[in-house]
């Protein structure tokens, strides 16, 4: 199990870049990444998949909350989502290797992998390996995470020494209703996070007091969590977590 860079657990991270379309930085723009790196906050991002299946920077599963398109992400390539302006700003969808080369390893990047299979079940690899492949001689501080236990799994066999992790809450049905009871009753106890070699959590901020967490703090697993958007809620959550994923406000750093 590779260990988590000291930068995860003492510099905010900004959730999904330091986002603001109010000043041009839409999620998971390059704008909001390069705001984040000038300000010296460490960055979440999430990926989806392209229909040539590339790692794409975008949150959302459809296009049309972030965009001015509709449909699947799933369904259209990379070169076509790079011409899709994001909304409240003037770029368009990045992929991972383009981020890579922003961030440059100048400041923690975490990489959150969107369950593609709609169970959190069994994972066929695509996402992961397009991952791993624009991973591949990255020099910086950087882990990998996913609320699908399986694709840390496979992120694991492809890519051993990038840190993992799991992203977890309390799958409540109000939270969750798509997904099938026995399934959220499985992942509320993070049951594989041994077996994936994960060496952290990124837990929902309004469940930090479950006492799994404290189990795995035991043991010298990073807790962090996710999304915090006030002084006030921080305060909060750093009585339990080592650090925080942020957003609407800009924490002291380093923490």
């Amino acid at each position: 199990m590779r260990a988590l860079p000291d930068g995860f657990r003492r510099i905010p991270l900004a959730h999904r870049g330091l986002h603001d379309v109010t000043d041009g930085r839409p999620e998971n723009s390059r704008a909001g990444i390069a705001a984040a790196i000038a300000a010296g906050y460490g960055i979440e991002i999430d990926l989806q998949l392209s229909r040539d299946n590339q790692a794409i920077v975008f949150h959302d599963y459809d296009l049309g909350r972030l965009t001015a398109e509709k449909g699947p992400v799933r369904q259209r390539d990379a070169a076509d989502l790079a011409q899709i302006p994001l909304l409240g700003g003037d770029e368009g969808i990045p992929d991972l290797p383009q981020i890579l080369d922003l961030v440059a390893g100048r400041v923690p990047l975490l990489i959150e992998l969107k369950d593609q299979q709609g169970q959190m079940g069994a994972s066929c690899g695509t996402l992961e390996a397009a991952t791993a492949a624009a991973l591949a001689g990255y020099v910086g501080p950087v882990a990998v995470m996913s609320f699908n236990p399986d694709m840390v799994v496979q992120m694991a066999q492809l890519a051993p020494d990038t840190p993992r992790g799991i992203v977890t809450c309390a799958y409540t049905p109000e939270d969750w209703p798509l997904l099938r009871a026995e399934t959220r009753a499985r992942l509320r106890d993070i049951p594989d996070y041994e077996a994936s070699g994960a060496c952290f959590v990124s837990h929902d901020i309004d469940d930090l007091t479950a006492p799994r967490l404290d189990t795995l703090r035991a043991k010298g697993s990073a807790i962090l969590c996710w999304t915090v958007r006030s002084p006030e809620a921080e305060a909060e959550a750093r009585k339990h977590a080592d650090n925080i994923t942020f957003e609407r406000y800009l924490p002291d750093y380093p923490a």
